[in-house]
Order: structure tokens, then C-alpha cells, then sequence
């Protein structure tokens, strides 16, 4: 297992289109979504608009269209994130490095 964590919202995200070839960037939140999310890629960036700018290198092309957002990280749970809870979940991502 790669990662396991869960998105934020569509309202926190980006959707980027390359409509005829151009590249379009829409805020979230999106209407109801049909389509099934088929893969994704995880990156480490500083914000939302920087894995635009990574994404304006991309080997997508006309048509292509993908939706941005955000990894939860315990800091996104405040004080409901427990001593416990990120002891906890340390634990789990170390095992899981271990297995890579």
C-alpha cells in the first residue's frame, strides 16, 4: 500500500482542463461528478496552484481533464487529532515504510 489517506473536499480543489489544447483551471466546489476517479498521483507540493504549475508539464493533452486536492494530514484535525491518535498514526506509517 502506497497511501491510504483521505481527499479534502472537491470545494478545496482545482479542476484543470486542456480543452483544444488550452489549459483551464476551475475552483471547486464542482457539480455532481458521473465519472469514477481512475488513478491519481501524489505529490509534495506547497499548494494547490504549484501542482497546477507541474501540471501545465504533464504529458496530458486535448481533452485531458484532472481534479487537484489536498492529502489530510493530522494538522488538518486540530485537538480532535489526540496524543494517542498521532502516536498511532506514526506507528502505522512507519510499518507501512517498512513494507515498501
Amino acid at each position: 500500500m502506497l497511501a491510504g489517506d483521505g481527499l479534502h473536499p472537491s470545494s478545496k480543489g482545482k479542476r484543470v482542463k486542456f480543452p483544444g489544447g488550452k489549459l483551464t483551471v476551475i475552483d471547486g466546489p464542482f457539480a455532481e461528478t458521473k465519472e469514477l476517479i481512475a488513478g491519481y498521483w501524489i505529490w509534495r507540493v506547497k499548494s494547490v496552484d504549484e501542482a497546477v504549475e507541474w501540471l501545465k508539464r504533464s504529458p496530458f493533452g486535448v481533452g485531458a481533464e484532472l481534479e487537484i486536492r489536498p492529502i489530510f494530514e493530522a494538522e488538518d484535525f486540530g485537538p480532535a487529532m489526540t496524543p494517542e491518535m498521532r502516536e498511532s498514526d506514526t506507528r502505522v506509517r512507519k510499518q507501512l515504510e517498512k513494507q515498501k
